[in-house]
């Protein structure tokens, strides 16, 4: 099939890979952009992105918790422009969702849509009036919650990341729970702990452990070995428990939260950044 350069482009933004290595990659995987990521990967390439923030183009994420600190939201609404994206009046929008998502108590994104913004129009129909308005796409497009004894909010300067985290206790200290949000938000990782990645996510890195190991001419009875070594690496550095805490990397996420509180740890953990 033809790849268009386009396409080429738009893998290298998203990978940070050579042009040709993208094209490569774009044709094995037939057009495919995850399993162009992945042939990147398996051929040992850097890749750039986090998965799980890639789909984002220019808008705002803002979090925010509850007054009890019982239940934190964090939302994204995008736009097609940057400088959109940087206008008061755009901010204050974004804001009066995430303040009317808190004061609901609301649950999912089509929850949230349906809910009234102002004069009876719902957060939907306001979402395409300033569509009509600004001259640009907007949409509400990612929408998280936790809940947990205790959660805190971060927002990144700049208002292109921000996450919220679930703790296991209500009594954990502000330091402890802004230095864990500013992990999560540093380290993007994947999951809270091993038990916690998807069985597909395990399957695509053993995977590529496998291919990686076959292209450095490793013998082929030993890619098994090889490729759980680097799962056990993955789990090390793409689950947060298991990181290098970066205020102290003689510690993990788990240590450094024992060591504050006996058997304090993370419930759970939503973050949202813009490519």
């Amino acid at each position: 099939m033809t790849i268009t350069a386009a396409e080429i482009n738009k893998l290298r933004q998203m990978t940070g890979a050579g042009m040709m290595d993208c094209k490569k990659a774009l044709t094995e995987a037939e057009g495919d952009f995850e399993k162009a990521i992945d042939e990147l990967r398996k051929k040992g390439q850097k890749v750039a992105a986090n998965r799980s923030d890639r789909d984002a183009k220019e808008g705002l994420v803002v979090a925010k918790t509850s007054a009890d600190n019982k239940r934190g939201v964090v939302l994204a609404v995008n736009c097609e422009t940057d400088f959109v994206a940087k206008n008061e009046e755009f901010g204050k929008f974004v804001n009066n969702i995430l303040e009317i998502a808190i004061a609901k108590n609301t649950k999912t994104a089509d929850e949230l849509k349906a809910l009234a913004y102002d004069n009876n129009i719902t957060i939907a129909d306001k979402l395409i009036e300033q569509t009509g308005v600004i001259g640009e796409k907007i949409e509400l497009n990612k929408f998280e919650i936790v809940e947990a004894p205790f959660v805190i909010a971060y927002n990144h300067p700049g208002n292109r990341l921000a996450n919220i985290v679930g703790f296991s206790s209500a009594t954990v200290t502000a330091e402890v729970a802004k230095d864990v949000a500013m992990q999560v938000a540093a380290m993007a990782p994947v999951a809270v702990d091993k038990g916690d990645v998807d069985a597909e996510t395990i399957k695509r890195e053993i995977e590529i452990g496998k291919e990686q190991a076959r292209e450095e001419g490793k013998p082929e009875e030993m890619l098994e070995k090889i490729a759980m070594g680097k799962l056990n690496k993955f789990y090390k550095e793409s689950t947060l428990l298991n990181q290098e805490f970066i205020k102290d990397n003689k510690k993990t996420i788990a240590q450094y939260l024992n060591d504050s509180e006996k058997g304090l740890t993370v419930t759970s953990f939503k973050r949202i950044a813009l490519s």
